[in-house]
């Protein structure tokens, strides 16, 4: 990982580099871009072929977006309802107003019900969960004595490889299927030491390294997908089916979740439960959606526990356009159409929120007076593909832009002096804004094309050299569009 420092969760960055730093070294490692390039590239067509199937796809964004909105404008009384919905139905809930209250409350209830290993430390299994990440929690169980063993595929890979998640929803993205294998043979005692990358292998290597955990472990911890208000459910949606035994087979449930996650009422989840798969795994649905409200008798965990988070959530939703980023359902989905994130990888965001929608909702959780949150609004070309592929219709853009002005406000007061950039920028604003002067550079091609290699240009000087530094531009066309569209246009 080229020595980048890590980082235990939003709220928590300590000794982390702003994200041009880290992002600046994260480029130059051609296999991280390969492995990133690789798997967004497959998601984003997985993506694209389900949502072409939707008819009414921008109808269900804009249902989505409305049922988000009137939630962060009834939240106080939805959560209200929501704790008394789940109370009434044999369930305990918990209010934690930051990161260490939520770790400090989840610590005592494993210790009151979590056994004493031989070892003298207790044991939990684990969902996955950003909500978990973003406090830090498994190592803040750690200090206390229990060990938190994370029982999805990609989350395992990140444990066993003593790494930080890359990526929302495939933690693991930045390995690749050799890398794994070799996390496996290192980090698994019950591993066969024969085993191959075929993608099946890993799969049941993993299987059979947690079957014992599952079967054994008296608590397991949850993060939830939605919370329904009128009804007290939960929700957890996944592909593994590693979520259903984790919420199903210990005696005792603690679900984390950060108090945006709600949904009125159980009818809106029609409309979540067509947007979230199609915009994150590109499947028409989930194949495990498992769902409980409180405690049933003689059926899953007896003792089922929920606390509901802050941790800066209110001080977003107190942003009057800062508050949408709540609307966020973590799909990833604007991720993967990043060009930024494709390059950076998740790691130079120094949170375990990374993309476009971490550059804005980290700053909004804990402020841009920093130099780590300051610089992440920056991390974005400002191309609008996250808007255009987000399921909830965050307006990220519009959030970054005003993000940097805050940012220059509190970091950098004061005008800014001419800088290099600045100049590129007015030389490009003039040659822009005139016909004939496009038609002129169009001119040029044909001259620079037989200059520049084949393979593309390797290095530019000056202000150019930060570009071609961690970027690959190709080789200019032989012919301007100008021209050509006047020697093929028709009529």
């Amino acid at each position: 990982m080229l020595g980048i420092p890590t980082f235990p969760g939003v709220g928590r960055i300590h000794e982390v580099a702003p994200f041009p730093e880290v992002s600046r070294l994260e480029s130059q490692n051609v296999q991280l871009r390969t492995n990133l390039n690789n798997a967004t590239h497959a998601i984003q067509r997985k993506r694209s072929q389900r949502v072409e199937e939707v008819p009414d796809w921008e109808d269900l964004r804009d249902a989505g977006e409305a049922i988000k909105e009137d939630v962060v404008a009834r939240l106080p009384e939805l959560l209200e309802q929501f704790e008394a919905a789940f109370t009434a139905r044999g369930g305990h809930v918990h209010w934690a107003r930051d990161a260490d209250e939520a770790n400090e409350i989840i610590a005592g209830l494993v210790e009151e019900n979590a056994p004493l290993g031989e070892n003298g430390r207790r044991e939990v299994i684990k969902v996955k969960s950003m909500a978990t990440q973003e406090t830090g929690l498994n190592e803040a169980l750690g200090e206390r004595g229990i060990d938190a063993f994370e029982t999805d595929l990609a989350e395992l890979i990140v444990q066993l490889g003593n790494d930080q998640p890359s990526h929302i929803l495939v933690p693991a993205i930045h390995k690749n299927r050799e890398q794994i294998r070799t996390i496996f043979l290192r980090g698994m005692e019950d591993v066969d030491p024969d085993l191959d990358s075929e993608p099946r292998h890993l799969a049941e290597a993993s299987r059979k390294h947690l079957r014992k955990k599952f079967l054994s472990t008296d608590v397991a911890i949850s993060g939830a997908n939605f919370g329904i208000a009128d009804t007290g459910t939960l929700s957890v949606v996944e592909s593994e089916g590693n979520g259903r035994m984790c919420v199903t087979l210990p005696k005792t449930l603690i679900t984390l979740m950060g108090i945006e996650k709600l949904l009125p009422t159980f009818a809106d989840l029609e409309v979540f439960m067509q947007l979230l798969p199609r915009s994150s795994t590109g499947e028409r649905m989930n194949p495990y959606s498992s769902f409980w409200t409180g405690v049933t008798e003689g059926d899953g965990p007896q003792n089922v526990h929920i606390v509901l988070m802050d941790n800066g959530r209110t001080r977003a939703l107190a942003d009057p356009d800062g508050r949408q980023a709540l609307h966020c359902i973590r799909c990833s989905a604007c991720m993967n159409v990043c060009p930024v994130y494709r390059r950076s990888g998740g790691h130079a965001y120094g949170s375990v929120y990374p993309g476009p929608i971490g550059a804005i909702l980290t700053p909004l959780l804990t402020g841009v007076d920093s130099a780590e949150n300051g610089t992440l609004p920056y991390a974005s070309s400002l191309c609008g593909a996250c808007f255009d592929a987000c399921p909830v219709k965050i307006d990220i853009p519009t959030m970054l832009t005003r993000l940097r002005a805050q940012d220059s406000e509190v970091n950098h007061p004061g005008a800014i002096p001419r800088t290099q950039l600045d100049g590129a920028l007015r030389g490009a604003e003039w040659m822009m804004s005139d016909g004939h002067r496009m038609g002129l550079i169009g001119k040029a091609l044909p001259i620079v094309s037989r200059i520049v290699p084949k393979s593309g240009i390797p290095s530019l000087p000056g202000i150019g050299g930060e570009w071609t530094s961690s970027r690959d531009i190709p080789a200019p066309p032989r012919q301007a569009f100008r021209d050509w569209w006047k020697e093929n246009r028709r009529g």
